[in-house]
């Protein structure tokens, strides 16, 4: 399957793997990955970076918003193969080696089983290696500062814990873009909604603070949302994540 990539803006690709989103920020010859879909998507996120002109090689840094398996499944190869450094928050680090894992079990998903979706999405997520570990051996925190990262697209990460503790948002203020990993999704298999959305419960590590932290997203200004799950979304974040807060209360 070849790889789904969307140029949103000058430099700035949304790339659909199998039911994972990544991004692609690109400045003159470098850079940056921001996630990178299940183990299985690995053919096609080589094949996104060469669809955009780039190779493995010209990635700066995979910057994860969050390490759940379907986010970082090639992240280690290409730390490993290429050198590539792999970044997360501080708090997000530590589940990156897994120390711990902040994600959704198999009891838990079994016992929304008979929910419409989740049944397909479990198939799926065993197709794609989902429940594979490929824990990152070296993963680095970025400095947590209120600017942008020193990477290709000067990203600004803003904390959203309740996915997972560390999970972040990265803001693109001068494009107007958001990429929101799972704190706020534009669609899931497990969902019957479309549109903006916090993901299902079972998914969130916190729920209460996933919930809060939409009111994070809520104070960027941007009219483009690119998550971690589901089409782009156009319009405004502000109004995006007001609407899933709605929902989710």
């Amino acid at each position: 399957m070849g790889a789904d990539v969307r140029q949103v803006a000058d430099g700035i690709h949304l790339v659909h793997g199998s039911h994972t989103n990544w991004v692609i920020l690109g400045e003159g010859d470098a850079v940056t990955l921001i996630d990178t879909g299940y183990p299985g998507d690995r053919e096609q996120l080589l094949a996104s970076l060469a669809a955009v002109g780039s190779s493995p090689p010209a990635v700066t840094a995979v910057l994860l918003t969050h390490a759940h398996n379907d986010h970082l499944g090639s992240a280690e190869y290409l730390r490993t193969t290429y050198g590539t450094p792999v970044l997360a928050h501080p708090a997000e680090v530590p589940h990156a080696r897994r120390e711990f894992l902040q994600q959704v079990g198999v009891g838990a998903v079994l016992g929304n089983a008979w929910r419409p979706g989740v049944l397909p999405w479990l198939v799926h997520v065993l197709r794609v290696g989902g429940t594979q570990q490929h824990p990152v051996g070296a993963p680095e925190a970025f400095p947590v500062t209120d600017g942008p990262l020193d990477l290709p697209g000067r990203p600004v990460p803003v904390h959203t814990p309740g996915h997972t503790d560390g999970h972040c948002v990265f803001h693109l203020p001068d494009a107007g873009v958001v990429i929101s990993g799972d704190a706020l999704v534009s669609g899931h298999l497990t969902s019957r909604i479309e549109g903006p959305q916090l993901l299902p419960d079972m998914f969130h590590h916190e729920r209460a603070r996933a919930v809060t932290s939409l009111g994070l997203i809520e104070g960027l200004e941007a009219d483009v949302l690119l998550p971690g799950h589901g089409p782009v979304h156009r319009g405004s974040v502000k109004a995006a994540a007001r609407h899933a807060r709605e929902r989710a209360v």
